[in-house]
Formats: C-alpha cells, structure tokens, sequence
C-alpha cells in the first residue's frame, strides 16, 4: 500500500474552492471508483486556511500508474491551474511490520 499526502496551497480560498469543485464535479466520485484506489480523501489544516490535504491512497504502484494515465490527471491538472495552486507532495509506503509494540501505549482503541 502507498500512501501519498498532497499539501494543496492557494490564495483568498482557492485551495477549498478546488477541492469543492472537485467534489462537485464528479472527479473524485470517479478517482475513488478507480481500480486500486483505497482512499481519497481531503482535511483542512484548523491553523491554515489557505492550504488543503489530499490523502491519496493505493494498492501499489501499478494502481497510481494507471491513475496517472488516465483522463482524471487532465482534469485534475486543469482545476490546479484554474485555482493556482502550488502542492507539495510525501510519499509513504506501508510497513508490513506494522506500529512497534512500543508505540501502541499511547493509541487509544
């Protein structure tokens, strides 16, 4: 699994506005419907208005290839340019060992 966060950073609102048009539109409807896609959700920073979170999930690499190629990344590109903005991108895998024991303490289930 591969996780990957976008930081989505515009101006006067434009960051949400993408991601309300993006909704509204049906192009994320369509990503998540997308074979491999495990997530595909956006967050708002409570101490940045200005930016927006994309957590963009996939099974494996061949799954964001195939999302890579699609039309979806036209229309996606379109509404960065549309709405300016500027993105930065961290990329996670998944660790097959999981959260160390040591870590669990302080997660409440």
């Amino acid at each position: 699994m591969i996780t990957v966060n976008i930081y989505y950073r515009g101006e006067n609102g434009s960051a949400r506005a993408f991601a309300e048009e993006m909704v509204r539109s049906g192009v994320v409807a369509d990503i998540r419907a997308e074979e491999g896609n495990l997530r595909y959700a956006y967050f708002f920073p409570m101490d940045d208005p200005e930016t927006l979170l994309l957590i963009d999930q996939w099974r494996d690499q061949a799954a964001i290839d195939a999302h890579h190629a699609s039309p979806m990344m036209g229309k996606i590109a379109a509404l960065r340019e549309k709405y300016d903005l500027h993105m930065t991108v961290e990329r996670f895998a998944f660790d097959e060992a999981g959260l160390p024991e040591k870590d669990l303490k302080f997660i409440k289930r």
